[in-house]
This record gives C-alpha cells, structure tokens and sequence, in this order.
C-alpha cells in the first residue's frame, strides 16, 4: 500500500449529508404547518403592536427584556455540537437478478430499497428452512470490481457525507457466515479479575468498577499469553450485573445469556438522547438478532411517559435494560461500559454491533457483518475519523471543545509520548489513521478482540473518557506483539449505514417552544402575518437561541428540525401499526414546484390578486420614517 491521498482516505471533495428526499413540497408543507393554533393570532397581533409603538427610548427596554428573556432560555435549552447531520440513506446497488436466481432460485428480492423512509421493514420475510452455506472460495461475489465513485464536488455542500456501499442481499449474507469462529492470535483463553471480598489499592488511578489496577498491573496485562487474565471492569460480585455497579435485574440477565448469535446494542444515560428506531431491517434479523438499549432510571422514567411505543420494556425493536447503581457519575464513561463490554454482558454471542444513541441504523446489521467482517476476514471494524488522524490534534480539539477537562486530557497525552507515542504519518502505513470515529463497532467476539476491548477499556477507566484518545496505544501495543489489528473503514462508509438525527432536547419547555417554531415558519412560508410573523423569528432565531447555544442560523436548519420533530410522530404511529392522517404532509428540502422561464434563474412570480386597504393612520412619532427599500424584506 502506498502513502497517496487515496489510502489516508483523503478526498478533494466531501461526502456530506445528503438532503432526505421525502413527498411533499415546501409551500404544500408550510400550508399545513401553518394551520392556526388557538390564541396564536391574537399573540402575534400584540405582538405587531408593540413592535410598531415601540420607538427610540423603549428600545433600551426591550433589549434587557429579551437579554433576560435570553437568560432563561439559556439555562433550559441543550447544547447542540455536531459535526454534520444526515437524515436520508444512499441508495444501494442492487445485486443482478441472474445471481440472486442462481443462488436462490426460489427468490427473487432486491437488495435493500430506501423509497420508503418510514417503513420499518423493506426487505421480505425470509424463510430458509435449510440453510444453505457459502464460501467465498466458490462464491461469484456481486459486489467484485465495485469502487467508491469519486465525490461530487459542490461548493454548498461541504463536510463530510455519506459515499455508495455495495451489498449483498440478506439471505446471502447469512449463508456467508463463517460457521466456525475466526482463528485467534495466540490469545486461546481469556479470563477476567474478579475481587470480591478484596480491598483495591485506592492509591491507584482508576475507579472501583475496574478494580484500581496498578501501572505494573496495566503494563503486564500488554504480554500477550496463549492464557491470560486481566481487569475488564465488573470485578466485584458473581458475575456482570450482579453486585459489580452497572447492576441488571435477573430476569434481563436471563435474556441476555439467549442471545446466541448477534445483539446490536446502544444505550442512554442521563436521558440525553432520544430513542432512534432501527430502519430497513429484514424479517430475518428481527427474528434472530437482539437489539438491547441500556438506560439508566431517569431515562427509562422519560421513555415510559412519552412514548406510545412502550410496552413491556420493549419501544419498538428495542428491548430496554435499566441499569442502576450506575458506577460513574459521568454518563459518557458510563456508557463507555456496554460500549466495549459487550462480551461480558453477553457471554454467549458470537457478533455484535455497537451503535451510539445519537445514530439511527438505516441497513440490516446481517449486511454490515458481511461487508465489513467477512468479506475482508477481519474480526474487528471500526471507521476512521473523517478529519483527524493524529491523537495529538484529536486531544487539542478535544480541548477546544470542552470534551473533557484540559489538565486531564494534557497528563494522558504526556503519558502516552513518554511511552512513545509520536504523530500520524505515512510511515505508519498500513495503519491508516490513529484516531477513529468510535460511535460504531462492528466485531466478532473472540478472545483477541475482546482482550482487545477490555484493555481499552482499562485505558478508559484510567484517564478521560475519551476513547479516540487511547484507541492507537492500545492498538500498537497489541499488534507488536501478535500482529493483529482492527480494521478501520472510510467514515463516508459508515455514513451509509448510521443517520445522525438532530437532538431535541427532553426539556418540556423546549417540547412547548419547538412547535410554535415550526408554525411560525410555515406561517412566513404561506405568506400569514408576514411581518408579525418575521418579527417573532428574528427574535428567536436572533436573540434567544443563539444565546442559549442552539445554533439555528438559517431556515433550512429550521426545516430540517421540522422534519426530525414530524419524523420522529410518524415512524412512531407507524411502528405501532397506526397510519398517519390523510392530510399529514412533510415538509422537504425540495423546492416548491413552480414554472421557471427559460434563461431565468428566478421563478417567475406569481401573481397576487389585489386587495383593498385602508388607509393607515400616520404615525404619532415625529422621526422621518427611513425610505422603503426596492424589493421589501428579503427572505429570511
């Protein structure tokens, strides 16, 4: 492999998030979102009074009204960091006809569709009463040849975003599965440190989860042995989630020593994020893989008051583990837990599939498992980082960002370059990239890449919670020794399969103020009280928002955020078997259908009809009124 831009996964454009691609027009949408709520216009007529009496010497008193208006808000709204957001999939090559007949020749199934945004299933019912095994020693693979095209070059778009992923079908995909488990370098026999009854050295750095292991302790479980034992968090009580911190009810315990084959796992602490259900799911996968969500107290108190989709610890395909005496007061290193501890919690799986809360899987993990386990006969697969390669830039915008507090962050850095870590280059080649995007993880559970997520973890649970930090040194120091390592896959990759929907905050104020938002942007949109209207969402989108950190810059982040908010009722009335109302409509990205003149860059303006108005009284105010601008105000 060579050091070009094209094996760092450098591009010279950028796969961003693409616009989703739902039916409906803008002005059609903003029609039905502006249907009147019920005290609404007589606000936003006092309001349009005020504003026209308001002069010169009450304006100093509004300012401090909405500079306290503004503190207020501050205090309720959540803070909105991310890189990017994507609310729609690429379409997926489809596998030829010819090849799935001459597999199968009893189906004849595309690969995935992505037309339907909000069915939960879209690939039918498979039903394989005698499995049929497949190698790829004697197996005509559809996907061979495939490359990622280059990405389109758009000056508007930019940031990273999603680039084609070349699948196979489901059925196919579960005939490719290795029916013997993956070889493991020199790690035959793995086991965990368990002290109950033993009192920790409370001197050492760590927490009472993972056992306060010493330096010599750390630096020792890196001596790759054909039999090893090793902290990997849990070592206190009779087994994980009996007694350790991050304890589980016996009965979800039970459950979770069935599955058997592939769980796909999240989790919620702190009820910061809000529950994304899994689309494009066959049928095949929701009857043989298991799909946990672990929440804490709080979170499941929230899940159960709000959502309809609630029913015996289940919302939707998820199944719900509360999880109390939570061993970390910070809900990020909490969550650190089921993240890279799966193998503990779920003895008996052979797969698993790891996905952040904030993400929404939009294809079947069968396909994934083939894609990026199989196929390349690796064991572990995680993305790189988009942008960064280099641990000491990750640190320093981790620092930036306020992830984490600077001093800490600084001591594991130090830490690190006294044990030799130096910056990304070339050189390391074929290492790739030092920093990955760690919010998924695909990964087969065999005792090197387990001993390989608990000594990850260890790192975790002794310096900062941020994983990306400690992901190479762990990684170096296990490949120097066995020559294994995981495989880290182009982020734009990843973006095909994962969405990131735009978090709303579980404030009920913050539930109370977003809707009236949204109407009152269909109201501008739809020509209603436009300059009361406009009033009202200069004020928010200018005053109050940007001083509670809520970055709404423009309306077609607005827009967006109208979608999530309607996104999330109808995939919600859908997955409980309830249709959406006739006159339901959603609003797009696309622009509203008009008549565009040849050579014309601007629709042609339609034409309003003419109505007669009174004449307006003149103002009381002696000030010159300032000339009217051609054209009037803009759109927002």
């Amino acid at each position: 492999m060579t050091g070009s831009a094209a094996s760092l996964g450098l591009r010279s454009g950028s796969y961003g998030s693409l616009a989703a691609a739902v039916g409906g027009g803008r002005k059609a949408g903003a029609a039905a979102a502006c249907r009147p709520l019920r005290g609404e216009k007589d606000r936003l007529q006092l309001l349009h009074r005020a504003l026209r009496l308001g002069g010169r010497r009450r304006a100093g008193v509004l300012l401090l009204l909405a500079v306290v208006s503004a503190a207020v808000f501050s205090s309720l709204f959540a803070v909105v960091k991310d890189d990017s957001n994507s609310i729609s999939i690429v379409n997926n090559y489809e596998v030829p006809n010819a090849i799935q007949k001459s597999v199968y020749p009893s189906t004849t199934r595309p690969l995935m569709m992505s037309g339907n945004q909000y069915s939960t299933s879209v690939v039918n019912k498979i039903e394989l009463p005698n499995r049929l095994h497949l190698t790829y020693a004697n197996f005509t693979h559809p996907c061979e040849g495939f490359s990622v095209p280059p990405p389109l070059v758009d000056k508007k778009r930019t940031g990273p975003r999603p680039c084609p992923v070349c699948y196979v079908s489901v059925d196919q995909a579960f005939a490719l599965m290795p029916l013997q488990a993956s070889p493991s370098p020199v790690v035959k026999n793995l086991n965990y440190v368990s002290e109950d009854g033993v009192t920790a050295n409370l001197s050492n750095l760590g927490s009472g989860f993972g056992g306060h292991p010493s330096l010599e302790q750390r630096n020792k479980s890196f001596n790759i042995n054909e039999s090893m034992t090793v902290h990997c968090g849990f070592v206190r009580g009779k087994k994980p989630g009996q007694g350790t911190g991050f304890d589980i009810k016996d009965d979800d315990l039970l459950e979770m020593e069935q599955c058997r084959e592939l769980v796909v796992a999240s989790a919620i602490f702190g009820n910061y994020d809000m529950i994304q259900h899994p689309r494009n799911i066959s049928e095949f996968s929701k009857a043989n893989a298991c799909f946990y969500m672990f929440v804490d107290e709080e979170t499941e108190a929230y899940v159960k008051n709000s959502s309809s989709l609630y029913n015996n610890n289940k919302v939707g395909l998820w199944r719900l583990v509360v999880v109390r005496n939570l061993p970390y007061e910070d809900p990020r290193r909490t969550g650190k837990i089921p993240k890279l501890l799966l193998h503990r919690l779920f003895p008996n799986v052979k797969f698993s599939v790891w996905i952040d809360a904030k993400l929404q899987l939009v294809a079947d993990p069968y396909l994934l498992l083939e894609r990026f386990l199989w196929r390349k006969n690796t064991t572990f697969a995680i993305s790189r980082h988009y942008k960064r390669f280099d641990v000491f830039e990750e640190a320093e915008a981790n620092k930036a960002a306020g992830k984490y507090y600077n001093a800490s962050i600084d001591y594991q850095i130090e830490f690190y370059r006294n044990e030799g870590l130096t910056h990304y280059s070339p050189a390391k080649l074929p290492i790739t990239s030092d920093v990955p995007e760690g919010c998924v993880i695909i990964r087969e559970h065999i005792p090197i890449t387990n001993l390989f997520t608990c000594l990850w973890f260890n790192e975790v649970d002794r310096f900062t919670s941020r994983d990306q930090i400690s992901f190479s040194t762990v990684r170096d120091k296990i490949r120097a020794r066995v020559g294994w390592m995981p495989e880290m896959f182009m982020d734009c990759e990843r973006r095909n399969f994962v969405v990131q929907v735009l978090p709303l905050t579980h404030n009920p104020l913050c539930h109370s103020v977003l809707p009236h938002l949204f109407w009152l942007h269909g109201c501008l949109t739809a020509g209603t009280n436009k300059l009361a209207t406009k009033a009202a969402l200069y004020f928010i989108l200018g005053v109050l928002l940007p001083a509670a950190h809520v970055k709404l810059t423009s309306t077609s982040l607005l827009l967006t955020l109208h979608q999530a908010y309607h996104r999330e009722l109808l995939e919600q009335m859908i997955a409980s078997g309830r249709m959406p109302p006739s006159g339901a409509v959603v609003v797009t990205d696309a622009a509203p259908s008009r008549k565009v003149r040849a050579g014309s860059r601007k629709a042609t303006p339609s034409k309003k009809p003419s109505v007669k108005r009174k004449k307006e009284k003149k103002s009381s105010s002696r000030r010159r009124l300032p000339k009217p601008v051609a054209g009037g105000l803009g759109a927002m």
